[in-house]
């Protein structure tokens, strides 16, 4: 990866999640020196602060489940804006969160972007959950559960959630590290033609080839590539401060790898930081975590890493 041009965007946004500490996600990530050690590494920085928003006026919808809609769709709308805006370029841009169902904004901004330059994107999904439902099919109201469904087109999202400028391709989606997937989502996966690889895939194959595998559609189909990597994605004992903990999750090293080979391939060109909740940390342990994993995907190498103490 040559030097890039990173776009730090702030999204506090929690409203899709039911437990609140996610707006304190960016601050956390500043606080542990992001910036700094993606400039450390070679590359410009410019910190672009946290995007705002305005009221988006939706109606509530008929599933009365579904909680705090007018809000998650004004982050959506904005964070659409602030993506396609900061796609271009040749701007590296990193989101930093904030619940998942930034990654409803996130993605659909970047991926107009795309558009624009002619390209295909593809995500790369790191996370527990495939966050597939619709608002109609969620139980739990949590709107961090249902940016897949609305980013691949599915009915059911018009009028709450903005527009989609352009919808994606589900076969360009990867979703690796799968471990709580309810009934409904595990029939919508199915059906969708996501590349869906669970714990149980990994333990028995690996990581590194499902990823190297999707890795090379992308690069065969001069797709852009972003990634969206959820702090869930990863074992709680490694990484605590999120408020949809699963047991089994990557390990550091299945984590780290990940970045390693997406760094190697140079085909990343966005990246969402999502769920992390530093009032459920432990000494900011999980926001230095998610830094470490940032600089591997910007080229940091084992060989690199310094000794910790253990204070």
């Amino acid at each position: 990866m040559q030097p890039k041009s990173c776009a730090l965007i702030g999204a506090p946004v929690q409203s899709g999640a039911s437990q609140p500490g996610c707006l304190m996600g960016p601050d956390a990530y500043r606080t542990a020196g992001l910036g700094a050690v993606l400039e450390g590494l070679g590359h410009s920085v410019r910190d672009l602060g946290d995007v705002t928003t305005e009221k988006s006026g939706v109606d509530a919808h008929p599933n009365p489940a579904v909680h705090d809609l007018d809000e998650t769709s004004a982050w959506i709308k904005a964070l659409q804006t602030s993506a396609h805006a900061a796609a271009q370029d040749d701007t590296f841009p990193i989101f930093m969160g904030g619940d998942h169902s930034l990654a409803a904004g996130s993605i659909a901004g970047v991926a107009q972007a795309a558009a624009d330059a002619e390209q295909p994107l593809f995500v790369l999904w790191l996370d527990a959950h495939p966050d597939i439902h619709t608002l109609d099919s969620t139980e739990s109201g949590n709107l961090h559960g249902t940016p897949i469904a609305y980013l691949t087109g599915q009915s059911g999202f018009a009028p709450y959630f903005p527009p989609l400028p352009k919808p994606i391709d589900p076969q360009n989606i990867c979703m690796i590290g799968l471990r709580s997937v309810d009934g409904y989502e595990r029939e919508a996966l199915q059906k969708s033609g996501i590349d869906a690889v669970d714990m149980r895939a990994i333990d028995e194959f690996g990581i590194a080839a499902p990823l190297r595998a999707f890795l090379e559609r992308v690069a065969a189909a001069n797709g852009r590539l972003h990634v969206s990597l959820d702090v869930d994605f990863l074992d709680p004992s490694i990484a605590p401060a999120v408020g949809t903990t699963v047991p089994g999750g990557a390990t550091f090293r299945e984590a780290h790898l990940v970045m390693e080979m997406l760094h190697d391939s140079g085909l990343a060109t966005s990246l969402d930081l999502v769920e992390l909740n530093p009032f459920l940390d432990e000494r900011g342990r999980t926001a230095k975590l998610m830094v470490d994993l940032t600089a591997s995907l910007f080229g940091r190498k084992i060989f690199d890493r310094m000794t910790r103490s253990f204070q």
